[in-house]
């Protein structure tokens, strides 16, 4: 008989409502200063094909939390460097003892690919241009915060949303829970057809159109080098992008300030507007690590 397939978290576009709030009670409880053994025994693997420091860090410091033992293979310092390929190194990380594996990769759906050949629950850790699961539900945990409910709440991500797996994930869990989302940018960083990607989801190039009303402001990392050869400059990004104090005014007074990180000041948004009253951007870090524990607890610590 063929060995059932474990549960991995592979991406929130396949994932039912139910199972996106089950995860988020389980990390509203969760307290970081309290370890616990529960997962006294795993054997984390974490497999970062890209540098990172908030998602990598807050997933080592969930597991150790638990109680679990995490081993970091990165491509500049394992045999992944010498050519070895993504399904040989799976195959070497599982038969080492790896309970676990949490993946940063740059292909979009690598993650499925080797949620394909292994016994072992694979954790989307970021893959490519596609999703960032585990960031979208951090996000909406640090919404749930701030606000009683998601559903009728207008989220506006601003910056380069193309290139974004955080703004993917986000565009498809936060709709399902009755919020509008709204993405915004320059055509080249924002092109009108990422409307396909969720139901109800907006694009505009508008910025104060996107703001007016919001009561979720999250602004993304835009590389410099992106706006080589695009039509708009450095200098007319922050013109017509920036978030400033004065355009957060456009959105509701009790609105939030998010942002994944890195920050880039001066470039997404002010200096002011990062550190202000409504920036809820150390929060999000907090919550990484809250939610990264639930990730981990659910899919690896016993029925009993």
């Amino acid at each position: 008989m063929k060995r059932q397939k474990p549960r991995s978290l592979l991406g929130i576009e396949g994932m039912e409502p139910k199972d996106i709030s089950a995860l988020l009670k389980l990390a509203a409880r969760m307290n970081p200063a309290k370890p616990s053994n529960i997962l006294r025994g795993k054997v984390i693997v974490l497999l970062f094909y890209e540098t990172s420091t908030r998602t990598r860090s807050s997933f080592e410091l969930a597991a150790k939390t638990l109680g679990a033992t995490t081993i970091l293979i990165t491509a500049s310092a394992s045999s992944i460097e010498k050519g070895e390929s993504l399904i040989d190194t799976g195959y070497t990380v599982s038969s080492l003892g790896a309970d676990a594996i949490v993946m940063r990769h740059p292909s979009s759906g690598a993650h499925w690919l080797l949620a394909e050949h292994l016994n072992i629950p694979i954790i989307n850790a970021g893959d490519g241009m596609h999703e960032h699961p585990s960031q979208g539900l951090l996000d909406a945990l640090t919404i749930l915060q701030a606000k009683k409910s998601l559903k009728g709440l207008k989220v506006a991500i601003i910056g380069d949303l193309y290139h974004s797996r955080v703004a993917r994930s986000n565009a498809h869990l936060l709709p399902k829970f009755g919020a509008k989302v709204v993405f915004c940018g320059p055509p080249d960083l924002c092109p009108d057809d990422m409307a396909k990607i969720a139901d109800g989801l907006e694009v505009t190039h508008d910025l104060d159109k996107a703001l007016t009303g919001a009561d979720v402001v999250m602004s993304l990392r835009v590389q410099k080098e992106r706006l080589a050869g695009r039509q708009l400059s450095i200098e007319e990004y922050i013109a017509r992008y920036q978030i400033t104090p004065e355009k957060l005014t456009l959105a509701k007074k009790d609105a939030i300030l998010m942002h994944p990180g890195p920050i880039i000041r001066g470039m997404e948004l002010t200096n002011d507007v990062a550190d202000g009253m409504q920036s809820r951007i150390l929060n999000q870090v907090q919550n990484g690590v809250k939610v990264r524990m639930a990730i981990l607890q659910s899919l690896l610590a016993s029925k009993n």
